[in-house]
């Protein structure tokens, strides 16, 4: 069983495509077992809970677990009841956006099966990969789902995912093959430090960066804004990768 910890962390974007944008923005996320979801004195409850209804499909009942496991059975992977570690935001005064949800899914003998990364755009769609890391750590996976619209659809991931411990250091980049160029045109960064899941820790972050899911998601829109008004141009939105849908 893992014991559940926030990452004091940092998210950095940088767009080298032309213009040129970058940022960086603090936040905070929760390491959790989701077999044993933290369980938090009543007045920090408001500010820290997980609800199966934001991961996966909402209209599919059940709590994040079941969903996983089901969503990982239509994909053939069948954990056995191994142990899942899930780093997240959680919502805040009932309200949540999770640009990437990262699920590290085990075996009962801890061997790491495989790890899911679950993705949501400011549109209301979710969209799940499933990744299988090389001896290195890195995993690839075809783009799959529309996020911005700034970015084309044709495309690969390439990402390096190692679990948390003390430190947080994850990363996404998106790649154009066509473009014939290793150059990666967007770069995504999650770095941070493990603090204890306390009271007090918990609090402190609160207060430090109050609403962190409404100013995440706010963000994300300036930025989209910034880049419009700097005349980034706009991809091509089709049915199929506009629709939101959460795909296999």
């Amino acid at each position: 069983m893992v014991t559940a910890a926030l990452y004091d962390a940092t998210v950095g974007h940088v767009r080298r495509a032309d213009p040129p944008h970058a940022f960086v923005h603090k936040l905070y996320l929760w390491l959790t077992d989701l077999d044993s979801l933290p369980r938090l004195p009543w007045w920090l409850r408001p500010f820290a809970t997980f609800d199966g209804r934001d991961h996966f499909d909402p209209g599919d009942p059940g709590d994040i677990r079941s969903k996983l496991d089901r969503w990982l059975a239509d994909h053939g992977v069948d954990l056995r009841g191994g142990a899942v570690t899930m780093l997240a935001s959680a919502r805040v005064l009932g309200y949540v956006f999770n640009p990437i949800t990262v699920y590290w899914c085990h075996t009962p003998d801890g061997a790491l099966e495989c790890v899911v990364a679950e993705v949501h755009n400011t549109y209301g769609g979710r969209h799940a990969y499933l990744l299988r890391p090389d001896a290195a750590g890195e995993s690839r996976a075809e783009k799959e789902f529309y996020v911005s619209p700034f970015q084309e659809m044709a495309g690969e991931y390439r990402v390096l995912l190692p679990r948390p411990d003390a430190l947080l250091d994850l990363t996404v980049a998106l790649h154009h093959r066509a473009r014939n160029s290793d150059t990666a045109p967007l770069l995504a960064t999650l770095r941070g430090v493990r603090r204890p899941a306390g009271a007090r820790s918990l609090a402190r972050l609160v207060l430090g960066r109050p609403l962190q899911p409404q100013r995440v998601a706010a963000l994300i829109r300036r930025h989209g804004v910034t880049l419009w008004l700097r005349k980034a141009p706009v991809a091509t939105r089709t049915p199929q990768n506009s629709s939101g849908a959460l795909h296999g």
